[in-house]
């Protein structure tokens, strides 16, 4: 099961009822923040995510609006005791925009931890206890004007466990959740894996958090088939495309468009343009490519789970 919550979707700026754009996901009791804009902590509040107990942060990258709220969330975080590892994960340029950030901070009693992710993705576990071993986090390459990148958050979901062939094996019922998890055991002198006992893989959970960018075929790959695409639209008229461009952002029609490309289930609009009022004015410029497009708001909470199968 996968909790998300969009604490702001404003570009730029702050305003009086829209924070800038940050998201937090949350699973088995650990989450992670996506960007972190001036204003966050309060708009994270106000939203009731879950950000001070956060394991890392993941930067889209470099612009203002998406990381001036870092210094106040960081030195936050060590007034209430945090000792537990905070990892940041960034395109490009990561170390050279933490250093001063790092600095304002003075002392933090915990590691803030710098770390690139691998192209073909982290097993959160690996580096952050707790996480369930199917939570994988991958980089996406997005089109701005400086270094940026995306996430696609996934899930897996192993095949169901066979008990009958579990008995056949003779495997004791002690062994069977190790099994599951994907571990192997010894029975007899014989090693068993979970691949003697578990059926095909099926479907499992994914999030693709954009950040800033233009569309492009690397987010309309890994986009595909997701069950929610959190990407920004930040200005409202298909007659803004070619401003969009120059700044290295979408349209409203345009990340719905890559939205149906991808054929994802669930499209949240986000990071305005301060020149939107109502972003449900330009809903419709959305619609028209993918009926079901919907313009996120500060606080907004969706939680996937599972099919039932």
């Amino acid at each position: 099961m996968i909790e998300m919550t969009l604490i702001g979707t404003a570009a730029t700026m702050p305003l009086p009822e829209r924070a800038v754009t940050a998201a937090t996901l949350s699973c088995a009791g650990h989450s992670i923040l996506f960007d972190c804009g001036e204003g966050t902590q309060s708009a994270a509040r106000k939203a009731h995510a879950p950000i001070m107990r956060a394991d890392a942060i993941c930067l889209t990258h470099y612009h203002g609006d998406h990381i001036f709220g870092l210094p106040g969330y960081l030195q936050t975080m060590g007034s209430l005791g945090r000792t537990e590892p905070l990892y940041i994960f960034g395109p490009e340029g990561l170390e050279e925009i933490m250093a001063p950030i790092l600095a304002l901070c003075v002392w933090l009693p915990y590691e803030v931890r710098l770390m690139p992710l691998p192209k073909d993705g982290l097993h959160l576990c690996d580096v952050m206890p707790g996480w369930p071993a199917e939570a994988t986090l991958y980089p996406v390459a997005t089109q701005h004007r400086i270094a940026s990148q995306g996430y696609r958050f996934s899930l897996s979901r192993p095949g169901r466990f066979m008990v009958e062939k579990a008995r056949a094996l003779n495997i004791p019922q002690k062994d069977w959740g190790r099994l599951q998890r994907g571990e192997s055991v010894e029975v007899d002198g014989r090693i068993i894996t979970s691949a003697d006992v578990l059926g095909e893989p099926r479907k499992g959970l994914s999030v693709v958090f954009t950040g800033d960018t233009q569309p492009c075929d690397a987010v309309r790959e890994a986009a595909h088939g997701a069950d929610l695409l959190i990407m920004e639209a930040t200005y409202g008229e298909n007659e803004q495309a070619d401003l969009a461009a120059d700044h290295g952002h979408s349209t409203f029609a345009q990340t719905a468009q890559l939205a149906a490309e991808a054929e994802v289930k669930r499209l949240w609009l986000v990071h305005y343009s301060a020149m939107i009022t109502d972003p449900e004015e330009y809903l419709a410029n959305a619609q028209a490519f993918y009926p079901n497009a919907v313009c996120g708001q500060d606080g907004m909470q969706i939680t996937l789970a599972f099919s039932k199968d």
